[in-house]
């Protein structure tokens, strides 16, 4: 497995690297966001760990960057900054994980073998499809009458877990525990916002829309 640690604290980003060297892994190291960017873009990691205060660009660039250039590499930001806001935003950005420093070394290690697992998933080979929506996990390209419709990454897990459940209700709660694994905040609007997005993407451009809001209950998908 192949690792990318992008951390301007050189002294955290080598005792992090020397966990991952034991445990098999192959790592590379960047000190700042612009040799993280190029190291990402220029080769083949399975996974990466990105600050969001780093020098030249920081985190929430160069993850963006990233996704803006298709660039699925599951990235787990580990972060001093706790606010809720920064989590928020750095999912929205198409961070996959987000661990707050001071951080368990068990508890890194567990996220980054699940980034891996889901990843690597074979369940992952699978395509699904709802009426002329549909999604493959291995390519993660989805298409509508065959004109393809480009996601980020949250946007796909929140549009194959709407499929996984076509038919049924699937409410707030269900959506953020799910697809942002966060406990559940009655006051977030995450849900809403990124439900927006999606509709403009997978509904606006077609002749009926597949994702209903259900008043009160929460979402379902499927032709009305």
């Amino acid at each position: 497995m192949n690792l990318l640690i992008v951390e301007d604290d050189q002294t955290l980003a080598k005792s992090i690297a020397s966990l991952f060297l034991e445990e098999g892994f192959e790592v590379d190291m960047a000190f700042d966001g612009g040799q993280g960017l190029k190291r990402a873009l220029e080769n083949s990691y399975d996974v990466a760990i990105v600050d969001i205060m780093i020098p030249e660009i920081n985190g929430f660039e160069l993850i963006q960057q990233l996704r803006e250039r298709k660039n699925r590499l599951p990235v787990l930001i580990l972060s001093a900054l706790d606010q809720v806001e920064s989590r928020v935003k750095g999912l929205h950005t198409g961070a996959d994980d987000y661990l707050v420093k001071p951080f368990s070394i068990a508890e890194l290690k567990a996220r980054i073998s699940a980034l891996i697992r889901r990843a690597n998933d074979p369940e992952n080979k699978r395509e699904v499809i709802v009426e002329d929506l549909r999604l493959n996990y291995a390519t993660r390209v989805v298409d509508r009458q065959d004109e393809l419709i480009e996601l980020q990454n949250r946007e796909f897990e929140l549009l194959a877990y709407l499929m996984e459940n076509q038919g049924q209700i699937v409410t707030k709660k269900m959506i953020i525990e799910n697809v942002w694994h966060f406990n559940f905040d009655p006051q977030t609007n995450i849900v809403e916002a990124r439900m927006s997005k999606l509709r403009d993407k997978v509904d606006r451009p077609f002749e009926f829309p597949l994702i209903q809001t259900i008043r009160g209950a929460g979402y379902t998908l499927g032709k009305r």
